[in-house]
């Protein structure tokens, strides 16, 4: 190390910048002295070390060294220098306020205050000073305040570098700032006028007829900024018929600024659409894109294009009648799309096409307000609707034309009373009507309508309330119905009133009467009011033919026919002796009398109405038929018997007369009976003997054939023997016919016919027809005819076996099996029937069942 600074030294004395001289002073002492030799320059080297070496003289000579320093100072000898003379940099318009920009940088060889350099703005604009910041210590430029690119878009401007050496020496470099575009302009939209189209304040009139793709306006489209921020795209938003061309399809024409014509794309109509608001819309391409819009006022002007309208074809009004001449009734309005005097209407009245008849002289209207009145007082009863026309003309060249029908329905007050169609209403209903039924029917009507001609019935009492509660009305159809059957023969007629009322305010009332008349129904049977059924004529024998005997006197409840009254004898008269007139009654003599019509007739007398059907009524008349009434009490006992006797049995005149004859039918009949039982009875018992002979021959105790039938002698005088069964005969069979009774003289009923003969005097020989006290001797009547053998069966008689059942089958002693049935002591007629029937009885004779009872004459 020392060798090498030794070197170094050495070398820096050897070195041409520096010299050392050594000089001797005044003190004798040797001083070193270090000369400059060249020039110095501390940019390139800043300081020296030298070596110094002392040596003495002697031997060996002593030596020492030292170093020597030299630190060279600066002067200010070099300027500052920038690395680059134009420093150039893109700023983004709008970069917030410090934003840095770029740093400049310059260089200064000095140190110290020589090689200290600030930065400082040399040649640039106020807008510079005022926009940007320079650091003058770091060199940064950075933005002071924004920058809009659409005032500024590039700011020069040069910066110097200064040190601070005395005198400072300076340099400068140029500074390029490009302002970027930012997105940060909407587009601008212009409309202008065009052509004759007047457009004032943004609103553009335009006629409604004008031709599609007519143009309306010039539409001027800019933006500020620039590149693809500038490039706009216009349209017509909105469903306007209107559309956007462009102006010229030049490639010179900037893309920030177009021009577009709005056109018309579809015909314009005022009455449809008056006023169009077309919205412009402005689209630049930046991003995000930026939009505007503007808009124009399109209003469409009006030709006469429209004729009136009315809002109905036909307009129906309602009108009270009875109204005031004057009076408004309706107001008609129509309407006209267009404006101005295309919509000014005017209206009149003509005539409808419907109807010949002018309206001018009833109805008037009003040419400005369509007001229309009525001039004539309106009655609905007489009519109740007009129609007419109303035409409505606008004002416009050439002037159209509207129309609508008008038909005024006059509406109805309640000036008219309810009507009946009569002022009285008959009916005629028939007696026994079931209740409830309808009697009749009243029509009343009014002429006005709707609830002024909704009537109400009422049925109101007549005299005495006769109608209160019997009669009821059906409103709707003013059926009359009765709550009651009717019986003429009570009340034959009814009147009452029936009330209609009318719904209107104040109601209207009428009234009308209603005669009801009961017809008969032929409900009532005739009644006899003369003779009683108790009563009795006295007819001589000697009166003459057409001699009025009596009269029938019956009255009916009934009226017309069916109180009709026609007599006739329906029995009693089995000689035809009398005979009655039907109208009349008059019951008179139209045979001879003879003996044998003595006595009582009994005349069934039948009184019938002429009604459908027919009632009738059955009476008797007694006459009697003597020369004189010698005793009435036998006369009303007979009279008294008459009434419990059947009406199919006739009683007429003396019942004896013709006995004989008929007694002697009923012999002959009883023995041809007997003659034929004997026959059967022979013969039975001649077969029964036979066979027992030859069988058996003869036994112990038997007797022969002639044993059977021992004549037995009877004498003439002595009656017969009476069967304890004969005191009471077979009763007499009655018809089921009603028959009138009678009472004893003591008020008591007679039990028989039988007891009323027996109670008549001289009755007592027809006491009983089965043989009892005071009936015929028929022994003595058949001794005095042709007596016939009697016939004995001895208890001895063979009666084993049913081969005898013939015998006991017998009919016993005075039994008249069949005849009893058929005679009636006191009819002629019976009388006479039993004896035409006598031979049917003789074949007929049945016995009851008790046997060994003998069969005598």
């Amino acid at each position: 190390g020392g060798s090498k600074r030794r070197q170094e030294a050495e070398a820096a004395a050897r070195s041409s910048v520096f010299e050392l001289q050594v000089a001797d002073t005044l003190d004798g002492e040797k001083q070193p002295q270090l000369i400059v030799k060249g020039a110095l320059d501390r940019e390139q080297r800043d300081s020296y070390e030298l070596s110094l070496r002392v040596r003495d003289g002697g031997d060996p000579a002593r030596s020492s060294q030292a170093i020597l320093r030299v630190l060279i100072t600066d002067v200010n000898d070099n300027s500052p220098r920038f690395e680059k003379s134009v420093y150039e940099a893109d700023l983004a318009e709008n970069s917030s306020p410090g934003t840095p920009i770029l740093q400049l940088r310059a260089a200064d060889l000095d140190v110290g205050v020589n090689g200290q350099i600030e930065y400082v703005f040399g040649a640039a604009t106020e807008s510079v000073r005022r926009l940007l910041r320079l650091d003058e210590t770091s060199g940064w430029l950075s933005v002071l305040h924004r920058i809009d690119r659409e005032e500024v878009n590039q700011l020069r401007f040069t910066v110097m570098a200064r040190d601070r050496g005395q005198p400072p020496k300076t340099d400068k470099a140029t500074v390029v700032l490009n302002i970027r575009d930012e997105n940060d302009n909407v587009p601008t939209i212009d409309i202008r006028k065009i052509g004759r189209i007047p457009l004032r304040d943004g609103v553009a009139s335009v006629a409604e007829d004008v031709l599609v793709d007519t143009p309306i306006a010039l539409v001027q489209v800019s933006d500020r900024d620039q590149g693809e921020n500038g490039v706009v795209t216009c349209t017509v938003v909105g469903d306007v018929p209107f559309q956007l061309k462009p102006a010229s399809e030049g490639e010179g024409e900037p893309q920030n600024k177009r021009k577009y014509f709005l056109h018309t794309s579809a015909p314009l109509d005022y009455e449809a659409v008056r006023d169009y608001n077309v919205v412009i819309v402005a689209v630049d391409s930046g991003s995000p894109s930026l939009s505007s819009n503007n808009s124009l006022l399109v209003r469409v002007g009006d030709t006469n294009d429209n004729p009136p309208v009315f809002s109905q074809a036909v307009l129906e009004v309602s009108f009270p009648e009875n109204n005031l001449p004057g009076e408004r009734v309706a107001t008609v309005v129509a309407t006209d799309a267009d404006s101005g005097k295309n919509a000014e209407i005017t209206y009149s009245l003509e005539a409808s096409p419907l109807s010949s008849e002018a309206p001018g002289g009833i109805f008037s209207i009003d040419p400005d307000s369509g007001d229309v009145s009525v001039q004539a007082v309106l009655d609905r009863e007489q009519r109740d609707t007009y129609e007419f026309q109303v035409t409505a003309r606008d004002k416009g060249v050439p002037s159209l034309q509207g129309s609508t029908t008008v038909v005024v329905r006059v509406a109805d007050r309640n000036d008219n009373e309810p009507r009946f169609m009569q002022d009285v209403f008959t009916f005629y209903v028939k007696e026994n009507l079931q209740p409830n039924s309808p009697v009749g029917m009243v029509t009343v009507m009014d002429f006005d309508k709707g609830r002024n001609a909704e009537l109400s019935l009422s049925i109101q009492p007549g005299d005495h309330d006769q109608a209160a509660g019997i009669f009821s009305i059906e409103n709707d159809t003013g059926t009359i119905f009765s709550t009651v059957s009717f019986d003429r023969e009570q009340q034959t007629s009814y009147t009452f009133k029936v009330k209609a009322v009318d719904g209107g305010e104040p109601p209207r009332s009428a009234t009308a009467t209603v005669s009801l008349f009961v017809m008969d129904e032929n409900d009532n049977a005739p009644t006899v009011t003369f003779p009683s059924n108790s009563s009795y004529t006295v007819l001589p024998p000697s009166s003459n033919m057409r001699t009025v005997v009596a009269t029938v006197v019956a009255t009916d409840a009934d009226t017309g026919l069916n109180a009709d009254l026609n007599y006739s004898i329906v029995g009693g008269n089995p000689f035809k002796l009398f005979e009655i007139d039907p109208a009349s009654g008059v019951v008179s003599l139209v045979g001879k009398l003879a003996p044998k019509h003595y006595g009582l007739h009994r005349l069934v007398v039948q009184v019938n109405d002429s009604g459908q059907p027919p009632q009738s009524t059955t009476a008797l008349l007694h006459v009697f038929v003597n020369e004189s009434l010698s005793n009435a009490t036998v006369v009303e006992s007979q009279v008294a018997r008459s009434l419990h006797t059947p009406l199919a049995q006739d009683i007429a005149g003396d019942p004896s007369y013709e006995l004989s004859k008929q007694r002697l039918s009923i012999v002959i009949g009883v023995v041809a009976g007997i003659m034929t039982v004997i026959l059967l009875i022979l013969v039975v018992v001649m077969a029964r003997y036979c066979r027992s002979k030859g069988k058996h021959g003869y036994e112990a105790g038997k007797k022969d054939h002639e044993d059977f039938f021992t004549p037995q002698q009877h004498d003439k005088a002595k009656k017969p023997k009476k069967d304890k069964k004969g005191k009471k005969g077979k009763q007499p069979l009655y018809s089921s016919i009603v028959t009138v009774e009678a009472s004893k003289p003591n008020g008591q009923r007679y039990d028989s016919v039988n007891e009323k003969l027996s109670d008549s005097p001289g009755m007592g020989r027809y006491r009983s027809v089965n043989g009892g006290p005071g009936s015929p001797d028929l022994a003595r009547h058949y001794k005095s005819s042709s007596p016939l053998p009697t016939v004995q069966l001895h208890p001895q008689s063979p009666t084993a076996g049913k081969k005898h059942q013939a015998v006991q089958d017998l009919p016993p002693a005075n039994t008249f099996v069949g005849a009893g049935d058929n005679i009636s002591i006191g009819s002629d007629h019976c009388s006479e029937y039993s004896c035409q029937a006598s031979s049917k009885y003789s074949k007929q004779v049945r016995a009851p069942r008790p046997a060994h009872r003998p069969v005598e004459p």
